[in-house]
């Protein structure tokens, strides 16, 4: 589930506890469970970061970015129940694979524990983080993407803009649960074609992006029903308490206080939206 505001949550808890150490070990924990894709080989990437100090801990969309001083980086994807984690995880059966760092007398270990196991752990050269940080594999983050930016991508498409929201090559960062939120604030139907939007609501898609994501960010991220998301500390988010729609079926709506929320399937993911905020698109 960890979209933008978790992932962000997450590089937010560790970076101030792993930023210049370095790495003394790096290594597979024991599991039984679905196993993890970790590239290059596991002792490839040992050969090639032990000894390596982490320069920087950012994030790129929904992925956790370690820069080492080398140039190379770890980059983690959580997917749909990873964890990056410091303190004691939800379970010990779930841990995936854990960083030794060592900066003089101090030592730490970082985790990432992955329920699922769907998640992803690779190590790229500078040659790969440039093209990761570039233009030519994601869209700008969420957080900067402008409304002269939605203008052009939603100009050059038809699609349901609820479906394009979750096009990373267009926009980085926003996931399922929060296309539904930004798109109930700017009462947009999720269904509209992305071409059809004036230019008013380009302008609401642009303020109400970066307003629930940033949020969002603010009550450390959403930790749903399965209690699956936790922050770096084994703590749960806090936005759940604020949806408005997602997850929210059958509830009254807390705009117009009248109607109940909706749930459709669009490209196999639910949205949630109100029939009277969110008015279907005319032809």
């Amino acid at each position: 589930m960890p979209e933008l505001p978790e992932v962000e949550t997450m590089v937010r808890g560790i970076r101030a506890s792993v930023e210049g150490l370095r790495i003394v070990g790096f290594q597979a924990c024991p599991c039984a469970c679905r196993p993890l894709t970790i590239r290059p080989a596991l002792e490839a990437i040992a050969e090639q970061v032990v000894g390596q100090t982490i320069v920087e801990v950012t994030r790129r969309a929904k992925r956790v970015v370690l820069r080492l001083e080398s140039g190379s980086a770890f980059v983690i994807e959580p997917r749909m129940t990873g964890l990056m984690l410091l303190a004691d995880p939800p379970d010990p059966e779930h841990l995936r694979v854990v960083w030794k760092l060592k900066s003089g007398k101090l030592a730490r270990s970082l985790w990432f524990w992955d329920r699922r196991g769907l998640g992803t752990v690779s190590l790229l050269n500078p040659n790969e983080v440039q093209l990761l940080f570039g233009q030519e594999f994601l869209g700008p983050d969420a957080l900067a993407a402008d409304a002269s930016h939605w203008k052009a991508v939603c100009g050059a498409t038809r699609r349901p803009i609820k479906v394009l929201l979750l096009d990373q090559s267009k926009v980085a960062g926003i996931g399922n649960l929060y296309a539904s939120e930004i798109l109930h604030l700017c009462r947009i139907h999720p269904a509209a074609p992305a071409d059809s939007l004036r230019p008013a609501q380009l302008k609401l898609l642009a303020q109400f992006t970066v307003e629930v994501l940033s949020t969002a960010i603010q009550y450390e991220g959403s930790t749903l029903g399965d209690g699956t998301y936790r922050n770096a500390l084994n703590q749960s988010g806090g936005y759940q308490n604020a949806h408005r729609v997602y997850a929210r079926e059958g509830e009254t709506c807390p705009s117009c206080d009248r109607e109940e929320i909706l749930r459709i399937v669009q490209s196999q993911r639910s949205t949630f939206y109100c029939p009277k905020c969110q008015k279907v698109p005319r032809e």
